[in-house]
């Protein structure tokens, strides 16, 4: 509570930043006439209906800030308690880990903001915390899950990955099993869905305009300072094409070009080098953001920590890189700083197990 006060104070109170304006409209008319805006601010529509509690009790924007440090509060917890049940009687790696979540200054800033990023990281933590809870789950358990899962996904366009990170691991386990009929009744009902997940992916897509961003050679969202410039003229697709068949033709016509842009988002991405960025804040991402990666990769290979949970949290951060690598970063850590406490946790547990000499 004392990191999320000090930057209260150093904001002045609730922060109003540049999609906050969108967003508090959303929720005025969630609250006042229980109208839900269509298009692409349906995409986030959990955090309007969140706003919308609380203007509706007429506490404005200090009871969202509240609720949403509230909720982290709540988040933090729940990342210390699934570390430590990923790692009985060692309670290290839990401490590092949420020691990480609460000191790094670019996740714990978004609660006093007025924007998706605060329920989105904390979110993100507690359904980490509900997944540990499924090697001895109970039905109460996976109902937690499915709720948390469910509520990432309206979160934010992207919520929808952590989901895709649990189903994953999911298979994964269900594949080493001796017992493979639950694994190949899961690849069938993969391939009986797969016309309605083509909808479900042409349909988060649709309002995006990546043809364009892809055009200007962007690696910022709306960024003149770092692009990539085509050597040829690029190969458009047809006019009348689906977001998804859009994307492969750019990308079957254009592989050198999409793949230097693609390589490019995720330096931006995971570097923490942003032109934008001061020296102090590049030195931190180097010197504590670079070796936390190193290690978290190193800790996908724990063979003591539960092999569902290490493919879990590599799969959120995984599939986060790859949405940024399809779409567009933002100038700020928007994106990055909601999958920061995976890292941290993988991180944390590899570290942990090194000095205390249980690598396997």
């Amino acid at each position: 509570m004392l990191a999320q006060a000090w930057f209260l104070w150093r904001q002045q109170g609730p922060h109003f930043a540049n999609d906050s304006a969108r967003y508090l409209q959303y929720a005025a008319g969630i609250a006042e006439r229980g109208y839900f805006e269509p298009g692409h601010n349906l995409r986030y529509v959990l955090y309007p209906l969140f706003q919308s509690l609380w203007l509706k009790l007429g506490l404005g924007w200090w009871g969202i800030v509240a609720g949403q440090m509230a909720i982290a509060g709540l988040a933090t917890r729940a990342l210390y308690a699934g570390v430590r049940r990923l790692t009985p009687g060692r309670p290290g790696a839990a401490a590092l880990a949420t020691l990480l979540f609460i000191a790094w200054p670019d996740i714990q800033v978004f609660n006093v903001f007025l924007l998706t990023e605060s329920l989105f990281i904390s979110l993100v933590a507690l359904s980490f915390w509900a997944f540990t809870r499924m090697r001895r789950g109970s039905g109460r358990d996976w109902a937690l899950l499915l709720l948390l899962l469910l509520l990432t996904a309206l979160a934010r366009p992207n919520g929808f990955l952590v989901g895709l990170a649990a189903g994953l691991a999911g298979l994964d386990a269900l594949r080493r099993q001796r017992n493979r009929r639950a694994w190949r009744a899961a690849l069938l009902l993969l391939v009986l869905a797969a016309p309605l997940l083509w909808q479900a992916l042409n349909h988060q897509l649709e309002t995006y305009y990546l043809m364009d961003t892809y055009q200007r050679g962007e690696l910022i969202f709306r960024s003149e300072l770092w692009k990539v410039q085509a050597a040829t003229p690029l190969d458009m697709p047809p006019p009348g094409t689906g977001p998804v068949v859009r994307v492969l033709y750019f990308a079957a016509h254009n592989p050198v070009y999409l793949g230097k842009l693609m390589l490019g988002k995720l330096f931006v991405f995971i570097s923490y080098l942003k032109p934008h960025y001061s020296l102090a804040h590049r030195a931190l991402g180097v010197l504590v953001l670079w070796p936390a990666y190193w290690l978290a990769a190193r800790a996908t290979r724990l063979r003591s920590i539960w092999r569902p949970a290490r493919m879990f949290l590599a799969g959120v951060f995984l599939l986060q890189a790859a949405i940024v690598m399809l779409t567009v970063d933002d100038w700020d850590v928007r994106f990055l700083a909601p999958v920061l406490s995976v890292v941290f946790v993988l991180a944390s547990l590899k570290l942990m197990a090194s000095l205390q000499g249980k690598e396997g």
